[in-house]
């Protein structure tokens, strides 16, 4: 039997790079899989195509309570169950606290920390009904350590960090199991993006993998078998923690370049 059959996954930024993974893989391993997002581009047809299933497409602003309430009643009504949660939505600005205005600051917030509330917020009552719940939510490396100019980013993926251990404690004696991933570079359109203007891009790539103790920057199926794997029942007693994913590059000091 596949980990995940019969089990009913919701994943937010499902047509991201990494969401769009997590969804493939939730469906390679069985699982009935919505992907939540602001549009569906479309690239994959009926959620399927040449690099596999990424799940049934659903309209979703998670900053919108209202939405996110309709999103997890039509999972209801066409499932009768939810098992998996993948809060993946977020998005970054690079700048420093001096030139982030307050929209800016408030945009941020609300895509990665208010969108994770509110689906956990709303999700909670299914996944009580769960015998394998479980919430896996994207925190970042940045959360632990800062990158400069991406002050805003990086306070938000803290507060995600400390939401995920108060949803662990708190709804741990439900049976409802509470997880973040904390990438690091990752070959998303995201990294590609901080990437200073006017570098090479082979360049920009190759110092990224310089720094990162492996040599090597993630990729999005490096996320997504870690998800997984949190998501499965082999994870049974992993809740409340923050898993690094980057590399090795949190692990060690930047080095002098001689």
């Amino acid at each position: 039997m596949k980990a995940l059959e019969g089990r009913v996954a919701l994943v937010t930024g499902g047509r991201g790079g990494a969401g769009r993974a997590v969804c493939r893989r939730f469906a390679d391993e069985g699982a009935v899989v919505y992907a939540a997002d602001l549009s569906d581009d479309g690239s994959l047809g009926e959620g399927t195509g040449a690099d596999g299933p990424a799940g049934a497409f659903l309209g979703l602003d998670v900053t919108a309570e209202d939405e996110v309430i309709a999103a997890i009643g039509t999972i209801e009504a066409e499932q009768g169950r939810l098992d998996i949660v993948v809060n993946a939505a977020g998005i970054e600005i690079e700048k420093s606290i001096e030139h982030t205005s307050l929209d800016e600051w408030n945009r941020v917030f609300a895509v990665n920390v208010t969108g994770t509330f509110l689906v956990c917020k709303h999700a909670l009552r299914l996944l009580r009904q769960s015998q394998h719940a479980s919430v896996i939510n994207f925190g970042s490396y940045d959360g632990y350590i800062a990158d400069p100019n991406l002050a805003a980013y990086c306070a938000a993926k803290g507060a995600v960090h400390a939401l995920t251990r108060a949803m662990a404690c708190d709804h741990g004696p439900e049976g409802i199991r509470v997880n973040a991933i904390c990438p690091g570079y990752i070959e998303t359109p995201m990294l590609d993006q901080f990437y200073p203007p006017g570098v090479d891009p082979a360049a920009a790539r190759a110092e990224a993998e310089r720094v990162h103790p492996l040599r090597m920057v993630g990729t999005p199926t490096d996320m997504a078998n870690l998800v997984n794997w949190l998501a499965s029942d082999e994870a049974r007693y992993a809740t409340g923690q923050l898993w690094v994913l980057d590399g090795g590059l949190s692990a060690q000091i930047q080095q002098m370049r001689f």
